[in-house]
């Protein structure tokens, strides 16, 4: 021909250049002995059909093949390469009249050789891909095959083999059906011994050892009649965390049976899912041990065994842990207790229901917290509580009562004023060690975290009936010294008061439950892992909402507008001020030298060991929002301006001039003595309460009296346990990150027995850290809430770096 045929391919290039073939050259080539051996024949007819137009010279003479239509029927087969799920493929073949056409390439006509001679048939690529696309859609995908290949291999895509056995169940149980009454040929090769049954599971409770507090517990998985232990199969599940997102079926691989069929069990996901999630909650880090059979359950576990009940696994136990989750599934299962003879106070509807708590705790040997507001009586319903425990004969041991040393007092005037018939020990002061050996005399022993430490030997000496942290926040570092020794005393049963189990992260509502009930929310490491990380800094609303749950049938908490239809409103009112020129050139200039400190020591050893870096940064911050004299250093002396202090001489004398009895509150005792030196010099008479007062008493009853209608309070020294329901107006001088801190503080106005409204008043002075701790506020407050009222949203936890980058900007 002319021009000459170009075979552009590989064996024709020589150095990129194609090969230039003329028809006689083409025809020397073509017929050389044993070039194309068995594939003469192929290439004859290819050319012949495909390329009829072609001048080209054929190896053989073949006729031109007869064209064909026939529908398309797919051929499925289902072949089995190994013992795993995902070894065994599927194998795809594009069938048109009984004859199966080569899939690669996808050409519209394909040359199939027949008895009768060679067809050529027309395909339905359409129809092809559709069927690709339905085995796709069950999880299949085509794997490299040779060219020439008769037919499409394909495996399940999935990336475990836990998920390929589910992909296969589904196949050969709801997709195989489907294609069948579509028309599709399904054949299973000899090779292919996948069986796929249902199976059902209940659990069982055994107690372990001597004691009452633990247990084990079992599953087993019954399947055609026979049983096997189900928390073995369910590992992989656990490691993998697919119980997050469950298909409506999940598979997991039998034990082998040495017979070579690969045998599979489906369990329903819609059941197996909260199945798994309790397991995770029961069982996570040292607890779950891979193929045991058996775990070790607590009693204070008993809430999620009853949880397991209700989605559908029945769980056999002993009868009394039976009831147990039964009743702390149900807290309307609570007795009433009437309250009991003897007690010289009115119990509110509420405190009624909390001695009822109390009692059910005991009944069931349980710890837990009550955590009612300030002000709701929390002293008064625990001292119910150990009257009824006294009259019932149950109370053969004294009652051990840990509280701040400031609150001493009111422990022991409240139970002389409700609870007579209880005898008091007050171990405080230097002749405390003359009482070490009648504690067990006494009904009630009251002493003080600082004691606990130096007073150890004596009190471990004495088992109690009923262990009381009172503020029990005291206690949330597990290392501190008095957290150490509360652990180590001997009680039957054991209680923590306070408002704010919770004031600044959940590492701390852990500690409290830590000595509560040890282990039911794991040791420290398991709770950062499970709880803690997911909540602070992934904001798991779920988790958030399961760690509520959890500790809701141990943890009691009102708050005043829930209980109180008949306390007063109380309003907060944000009062701010911007600073002087000379006080805000000294704030921005300490600013700016803490921020690079700040910076320069977070780069050079991290931000957990730079925290004493950044608080003393934030400090001197706040110290010159307060007045500039705070500060340690000559450059706050010599502004001698407050912009905040002038505020507050503002507003004072009109109050106290309205008959207002105002409570103002700082951190800083230093504070104080600044504000003392202003008050003298307008002639304002006050009292006042700091961690130096000696004469509590009479500092309180100056005020109380109406001698004074001003007090100045640290916080640190009146933040707790005072009643001060003379006041009507409180000032928070100086604001808190942590909102718990100047809620109690407000809460010693507001509170049962106040009959007038109560105003709260926030000093913030403008464009400062201030204005930035009180969005920190509402963060810590949500995470707070979040725990102990089960929330629609989880925010909060501890400072992180990019918050205390923006404290400082």
């Amino acid at each position: 021909t002319d021009p000459p045929l170009y075979l552009d391919g590989e064996a024709g290039r020589v150095g990129g250049v194609a090969t230039a073939l003329r028809p006689e050259q083409l025809a020397e080539l073509l017929s050389a002995p044993g070039l194309f051996a068995g594939d003469a024949t192929v290439l004859a007819r290819l050319l012949t059909n495909e390329f009829p137009d072609l001048p080209l010279p054929t190896p053989l003479d073949t006729g031109p093949a007869q064209a064909e239509r026939h529908p398309l029927v797919p051929r499925l087969t289902l072949v089995g390469r190994g013992a795993d799920a995902g070894a065994h493929e599927l194998r795809l073949a594009f069938v048109y009249g009984g004859h199966a056409v080569q899939p690669c390439p996808r050409t519209l006509q394909s040359l199939v050789e027949t008895p009768q001679g060679p067809r050529r048939l027309h395909r339905d690529l359409q129809a092809e891909e559709r069927a690709l696309a339905r085995l796709a859609e069950a999880g299949f995908e085509a794997v490299p095959a040779p060219p020439a290949a008769a037919e499409l291999a394909l495996r399940s895509a999935a990336e475990t083999e836990v998920e390929a056995a589910g992909a296969w169940s589904r196949l050969v149980q709801d997709v195989v059906p489907a294609l069948e009454r579509d028309g599709w040929e399904v054949q299973r090769d000899a090779s292919f011994r996948m069986q796929f049954r249902p199976g059902d599971w209940r659990g069982a409770v055994a107690p372990r050892g001597s004691g009452n507090d633990w247990f084990s517990l079992r599953f087993d998985l019954t399947v055609d009649g026979q049983s096997y232990p189900l928390l073995p199969l369910l590992t992989p599940l656990i490691a993998l965390g697919l119980d997050r997102a469950l298909p409506a079926r999940v598979t997991v691989p039998l034990p082998a049976a040495g017979d070579g069929v690969a045998r599979y069990v489906d369990l329903p996901g819609e059941r197996l899912a909260p199945f798994l999630e309790t397991l995770r909650e029961l069982f996570d880090g040292e607890r779950w041990r891979a193929g045991r059979e058996e775990l070790a359950v607590s009693r204070f576990d008993a809430a999620l065994l009853g949880r397991l009940e209700q989605h559908g696994t029945r769980v056999e136990t002993p009868p009394a842990l039976g009831e147990l989750a039964q009743r702390l599934a149900d807290f309307r299962g609570i007795r009433p207790v009437p309250p009991p003879e003897g007690l010289r106070a009115e119990l509110r509807g509420y405190q009624r229901r909390g001695l009822d708590w109390l009692q059910f705790l005991r009944e069931y040997r349980l710890g837990g917290i009550l955590a009612d507001d300030m002000g709701l009586g929390k002293t008064l319903q625990t001292l119910a509580h150990l009257l009824v425990e006294k009259r019932s004969g149950r109370m053969d041991r004294p009652a051990l009562i840990v509280a701040p040393t400031s609150l001493m007092g009111n422990w022991r005037r409240e139970a002389a004023r409700f609870t007579p018939e209880l005898s008091v020990l007050v171990l405080h002061g230097p002749g405390r060690r003359a009482d070490f050996d009648r504690i067990g005399a006494y009904d009630v022993v009251l002493t003080t975290y600082p004691l606990l430490p130096r007073d150890r030997a004596a009190l471990e000496a004495q088992p109690y009936h009923v262990l009381i942290l009172d503020e029990a926040q005291t206690v949330k570092n597990p290392r501190a010294k008095a957290a150490q020794v509360v652990r180590a005393l001997e009680a039957r049963h054991r209680l923590c008061l306070t408002g704010t189990p919770m004031e600044n992260h959940l590492g701390e509502l852990w500690a409290l439950f830590d000595f509560l009930l040890p282990g039911f929310l794991g040791d420290e490491e398991q709770f950062r892992r499970q709880w803690r990380q997911p909540i602070e800094e992934h904001g798991d609303v779920e988790r958030h909402q399961r760690l509520a749950q959890r500790v809701a049938p141990f943890l009691l908490r009102r708050r005043k507008a829930d209980v109180l239809d008949e306390l007063p409103p109380k309003t907060e009112i944000l009062r701010t001020v911007a600073l002087g020129e000379r006080q805000a050139a000294l704030y921005e200039s300490v600013r700016l030298a803490m921020d690079e400190k700040v910076r320069r020591a977070i780069a050079a050893q991290g931000l957990a060991r730079s925290r004493i870096t950044i608080l003393d940064a934030l400090l001197k911050l706040r110290q010159i929002c307060c007045d500039p004299r705070l500060l340690p250093f000559e450059a706050g002396r010599e502004v001698r301006s407050s912009a905040k202090l002038d505020l507050l001489m503002q507003l004072l004398p009109p109050m106290l001039e309205e008959g207002r009895r105002v409570l103002l509150f700082s951190q800083f005792t230093r504070m104080l003595a600044l504000i003392e030196a202003e008050l003298g010099r307008h002639g304002i008479p006050y009292s006042l309460l700091t961690g130096q007062t000696r004469d509590r008493d009479a500092a309180l009853a100056r005020f109380r009296s109406g001698a004074v209608d001003l007090m100045l309070i640290s916080l640190k020294a009146g933040g707790v346990g005072l009643n001060l329901t003379e006041a009507d107006t409180v000032i928070l001088y100086d604001p808190w990150w942590n909102p718990a801190v100047e809620d109690q503080a407000a809460d010693r106005a507001h509170r049962i027995g106040q009959r007038r409204a109560v105003f709260v008043y926030k000093l913030v002075t403008e464009g400062t850290v201030e204005e930035k701790i009180l969005a920190l506020q509402a963060r810590k407050r949500a995470l707070a809430d979040g725990v102990l009222a089960a929330p629609e949203a989880a925010e909060g936890g501890a400072l992180d770096p990019d918050e205390l980058r923006a404290l400082l900007s």
